[in-house]
């Protein structure tokens, strides 16, 4: 399917990953279902850094920039994240996602659905400092983490709640940090006219840093990126595939055969 065709029948799924929130009511997307534990590998291959394509796409204003400068603030936003990571781990003395947020403050709920129905969501931060896991996506990914060969996959490390929360966590911090961290200093201009301008931040740099940072805290050894694919395959394989077909063509890489098709 044309990457066009798929990033508009997959942007109400992807537009609710990690916190974003969107209203969904589309007709159901058809893609060719792919093997999960295929997809994980290919995707499980691909750096955070060379993700870069796929992360913009779908910031609103993703239009004015070029490739230069998508690759360039790639990786500043994932260095952004790591360095948050470290820093904040050293000033609270504790790693694991749940005693930092304990040590920062914050109250964690882990409900089983967002209040609003409407809307893909896995977890999500609220001002000043709430945070909300959404445990239905948790545990219909959990049971595939117990096949042996997603797990040796995914490895050991993985552990989808603590990762969202990890990823939740950023997004305090950035706001604490929101005089100095980079993801709220760097701003692009929309328009000037004289001595009055427009600038604005860019939303992606904060999803990047975000998921940097949770890579850093979790020490998982892959991009965070594939829990995209994996979470929203808990509700279906074939938005799932076609999630992972968009991600694959961005990364200049060849989606793999669908299930039952001869390699």
């Amino acid at each position: 399917m044309d990457r066009n065709k798929v990033q508009e029948a997959l942007n109400p799924i992807t537009d609710g990953l990690f916190g974003k929130q969107r209203p969904v009511r589309y007709e159901r997307p058809h893609f060719k279902v792919r093997p999960l534990v295929r997809m994980l590998q290919d995707l499980t291959s691909i750096p955070i850094e060379d993700m870069y394509a796929y992360a913009f796409s779908r910031e609103p204003l993703n239009g004015k920039f070029d490739d230069g400068q998508r690759k360039s603030w790639m990786k500043q936003a994932v260095c952004c994240g790591r360095e948050y990571a470290e820093k904040i781990c050293c000033l609270y003395g504790v790693r694991s996602p749940e005693e930092l947020s304990e040590a920062m403050g914050l109250k964690v709920e882990y409900p089983t659905f967002p209040e609003n129905a409407d809307r893909v969501l896995f977890a999500e931060f609220r001002e000043p400092g709430n945070i909300k896991i959404y445990m239905d996506a948790v545990k219909k990914a959990h049971k595939f983490t117990e096949r042996p060969e997603v797990k040796e996959v995914l490895t050991e490390q993985l552990d989808i709640k603590g990762l969202l929360l990890a990823h939740e966590l950023f997004h305090f911090v950035e706001e604490k940090y929101k005089d100095e961290i980079f993801t709220k200093q760097e701003k692009i201009r929309l328009w000037s006219l004289g001595p009055l301008h427009n600038d604005s931040t860019v939303i992606a740099l904060s999803e990047i840093a975000a998921m940097a940072f949770a890579q850093a805290i979790t020490g998982i050894p892959y991009s965070p990126y594939v829990m995209d694919v994996f979470l929203v395959y808990g509700y279906s394989p074939e938005e799932a595939s076609g999630l992972y077909e968009e991600i694959m063509e961005y990364a200049g890489k060849i989606p793999c055969c669908e299930e039952g098709e001869p390699v």
